[in-house]
């Protein structure tokens, strides 16, 4: 049984370096990590991949051989994945033995609650390489210092989950940013539990622009609230503890720590007694050792 994580969210919530740092991380606590792209708009990869969807097809090909717009050709390159899942599937047979999974998706929404494409790709890929996946959805923290950008980001949310039906796990990324863009209304711990939202309706009504929607506001609020499904845990990608929580979570939720219990002890046994200091950016160091480490252990 193969683990891994299924990471989601609009563009800019921070998903590619979410996908770089998290793999810096669980090579530290000794976890053999693949990355897979799958965004074909992503050119400027800060990971090493070891897949990548643009070896398959190219947003920009697709854009000039059919006419069509970045969400159009996104839409073309998850449908043409779909197609040829077979060439996904060889490519990740050889990780399947040893490797922990991270796939890196688009940032178009639409995949993700209104077509079908990026789930059937997923579900596909669960039932035939026997795959633990969990959705890391992220959203960016500083949505939380505007209440109408919030209650949408609850909305997608609800509907991302809802629609792909895997293991779910929402995160407010760049979290220790969220201060820079001012005071927030409420504590941290309403937006991470999603509390009444009718507080959030009174913000709402001193702006004019809003005051006039506040109907549709309020039933949007509720259908959120009758879910009960939405909440939040929070990430700062440059801190070791935060990041180490997080992947406690993960794990709880795709069954890894229930595959080996004394083995993840053992892994967040190194974090605990590693430096403090843990550095997202200190990344050729850390990769550096580990293979050094490998290579020690297979000559013995």
């Amino acid at each position: 049984m193969v683990f891994g994580q299924v990471v989601v969210g609009p563009p800019g919530s921070g998903k590619t370096t979410y996908c770089n740092g998290m793999s810096q991380f669980l090579n530290l606590i000794g976890r053999k990590v693949a990355i897979v792209n799958l965004d074909p708009a992503n050119d400027s990869l800060p990971y090493d991949c070891a897949v990548n969807i643009e070896d398959l097809v190219k947003l920009s090909d697709v854009m000039i051989e059919h006419s069509l717009g970045p969400n159009g050709g996104l839409v073309y390159c998850m449908d043409y994945l779909e197609k040829n899942i077979d060439w996904l599937e060889e490519r990740l047979k050889p990780l399947l033995k040893d490797h922990y999974l991270l796939f890196d998706f688009p940032g178009q929404v639409e995949l993700f609650f209104l077509h079908s494409n990026a789930k059937n790709v997923i579900m596909k890929l669960i039932k035939k390489l026997n795959l633990q996946l969990t959705a890391v959805h992220l959203v960016d923290a500083h949505l939380c210092s505007d209440p109408g950008k919030y209650i949408s980001a609850l909305l997608l949310t609800l509907s991302t989950m809802l629609h792909l039906e895997l293991p779910h796990i929402n995160v407010l990324s760049k979290i220790d940013l969220i201060e820079s863009y001012g005071k927030l209304a409420f504590n941290l711990d309403f937006y991470t539990d999603v509390q009444d939202l009718s507080y959030l309706q009174h913000h709402l009504d001193k702006d004019p622009r809003s005051a006039k929607y506040r109907k549709l506001t309020k039933e949007l609020c509720d259908v959120v609230e009758h879910f009960s499904l939405v909440n939040f845990t929070t990430l700062d990608i440059q801190d070791k503890e935060s990041v180490g929580n997080l992947v406690k979570l993960i794990d709880k939720t795709n069954g890894y720590i229930f595959a080996g219990i004394d083995a993840s002890a053992v892994e967040f046994s190194k974090i605990a007694m590693g430096t403090p200091d843990w550095d997202y950016y200190r990344v050729a160091a850390v990769q550096e050792k580990y293979m050094k480490d490998d290579e020690s252990i297979d000559d013995d």
